[in-house]
């Protein structure tokens, strides 16, 4: 059996990888083609090109290397066509992906194609479901309240849950010997999560920096850890190396995937709150039961487009899932040091409410039930 997949940024990556190793449970007999990041390509994929070429994000950023993405789609399409795989899946960045999976469909339509991770139609553009159907025989969908959107659109749906909610937890050594690794001692720690795109990064990190400025001023003693994706490591080193809270940046790089995976699984259990870009990162944040504020800011275009399409009034995933507002928010305008500072005072007085949403958001993704990648890759083979 052949399996081709593109994955476009670090989360994709993730969910390919557990579809991956899906896949070789109940098919031992599969084989891999496509794009994916380190931890696919750790489960055997050889990427035809690097994934972290097709992480942008928003107008602004896409622009200037439209001509490349262009191509890359190009060349992404027709190794579909040449190599006729049992199933294309295509997972999240759908901008990329769904222009992909459109030239595969005219040229072969018997190629079935499964996208993982439904389009937020029920947040903006509700009338992408019915475009992306033209394409898209299947969703595999992380959010249990997605699948009627889909179907209605015409496409086979099945939730396979959050692969957030299997993530091992990190012990109280795991804690200690982070602590003890990095000097931390017993100081209160505070997470800083700017994003895994540079744009993004670049557009937060000043914002970031004069919000715990202002926090720390009324919070003294806390350190702040900042998790970095590898390929922005020194970017991100770089960017913070003033900020107050002498933070210390995790460079996945220094260590094997395990080692980097668990110690950044420590940093979220040992600290006492985050501060982070708006994205799946809250539901990490969830997992870790450690109280959040979402802070986000898009390119001025981007960020005036957007305005006019959302249709829900709160972009966490917490939020949504739990059906509650609990994790406080500062988007676009608001994304002020004064209001980040001010929300992030607020949350650390009392975390309470945001714990018991974080609770019930996990057993609503599927906390306790099968592997999400293994219900994926069953959700695949039982529909071709």
């Amino acid at each position: 059996m052949r399996v081709f997949l593109i994955a476009g940024e670090p989360s994709g990556d993730r969910l390919g990888a557990a579809l991956i190793a899906g896949l070789r449970q109940l098919r031992p007999d599969v084989a891999f083609d496509g794009v994916g990041g380190p931890l696919m390509q750790a489960e055997g994929l050889e990427s035809r090109f690097p994934m972290d070429e097709l992480s942008v994000m928003g107008l602004a950023e896409v622009l200037p290397r439209f001509f490349q993405l262009k191509r890359r789609i190009a060349e992404a399409a027709q190794a579909v066509i040449d190599t006729r795989p049992d199933v294309l899946v295509t997972i999240d960045s759908p901008d990329f992906c769904l222009r992909v999976a459109g030239r595969v469909k005219a040229a072969r339509p018997d190629i079935r194609i499964v996208h993982y991770v439904a389009p937020s139609v029920w947040a903006w553009r509700p009338g992408r479901a019915a475009k992306m159907a033209k394409v898209i025989d299947h969703v595999l969908a992380l959010l249990p309240f997605e699948p009627p959107y889909m179907e209605q659109a015409g496409m086979d749906c099945d939730f396979v849950g959050h692969p957030v909610v299997t993530e091992p937890r990190a012990t109280a050594g795991d804690i200690a010997g982070l602590r003890a690794e990095l000097g931390l001692a017993d100081a209160p720690l505070l997470l800083a999560l700017p994003g895994s795109r540079r744009g993004e990064v670049d557009r937060l990190a000043p914002v970031f920096a004069a919000a715990l400025g202002r926090f720390l001023a009324d919070a003294p003693g806390h350190r702040v850890l900042v998790p970095a994706v590898g390929h922005l490591a020194d970017h991100v080193a770089q960017l913070v190396s003033g900020w107050p809270g002498d933070p210390v940046v995790l460079d996945p790089r220094r260590f094997d995937p395990d080692t980097a995976a668990a110690h950044k699984r420590a940093a979220f259990a040992a600290s006492d709150l985050a501060l982070a870009a708006s994205g799946t990162v809250s539901l990490e944040l969830a997992a870790a039961a450690t109280p959040m504020v979402i802070a986000y800011r898009l390119n001025w275009l981007t960020q005036k487009i957007a305005e006019r399409m959302v249709t829900v009034d709160t972009v966490t995933l917490v939020n949504l899932v739990s059906e509650t507002r609990v994790v406080p928010e500062c988007l676009g305008p608001d994304c002020t040091p004064a209001a980040i500072a001010r929300q992030l005072a607020r949350v650390r007085a009392d975390p309470s409410a945001q714990r018991a949403a974080m609770d019930l958001t996990m057993e609503r993704l599927g906390r306790g039930g099968e592997m999400p990648g293994l219900r994926a890759a069953r959700a695949v083979l039982d529909r071709l």
